[in-house]
């Protein structure tokens, strides 16, 4: 591929990752946790379940755009690099993958699963911490936790790579 094309698209796929993973950890650190802390601090009847509901819609957005990107990077890298197949290549190529699987995981089957159970027990608040479905919720919440972590840290890691692919690629130095 042309240096001038291999360098815009480098450049693309950086912007698209560091944005998605911006995004992620801006949902993660702030929009979770201040959704739940503003509701918590107005008493809100059912809070937990409009909380949830907030933070629900906006990790979706976070989980589809993750695949998106994922598979479209994933599909630019595989186009622009299949004849310079070197370590730093397989290496991008498992990042985006597991970015791309891991948001799908949390998104159709986590998320889906937990959303089964919150219409199963109508409002979260009002149903007792020992209940099967709010055990089986809290477990699937943790899970949905460990598969943005994983989608996140892959993101960085198809970052790290992507930067230093020219370098590791050709054995030669950037001049």
């Amino acid at each position: 591929m042309n240096r001038r094309v291999s360098a815009f698209a480098g450049g693309v796929s950086l912007s698209f990752l560091s944005l998605w993973l911006g995004a992620a950890i801006f949902f993660a650190a702030v929009v979770a946790p201040a959704t739940f802390a503003a509701l918590r601090s107005f008493q809100v009847a059912n809070m937990n379940e409009i909380a949830g509901t907030i933070v629900t819609r906006a990790l979706s957005v976070i989980n589809v755009s993750g695949v998106l990107i994922g598979l479209l990077l994933l599909v630019l890298t595989v186009i622009g690099e299949r004849k310079n197949i070197k370590a730093s290549f397989l290496a991008g190529t498992f990042a985006l993958t597991l970015m791309a699987l891991a948001t799908a995981v949390g998104h159709w089957v986590i998320a889906a699963r937990m959303r089964g159970l919150r219409l199963a027990m109508v409002a979260i608040d009002q149903v007792s911490p020992n209940d099967p479905r709010r055990i089986a919720f809290n477990n699937l919440h943790r899970y949905s936790v460990i598969s943005l972590m994983v989608a996140m840290l892959a993101a960085v890691a198809a970052i790290i790579l992507s930067g230093f692919r020219p370098l590791l690629g050709t054995g030669k130095t950037s001049s």
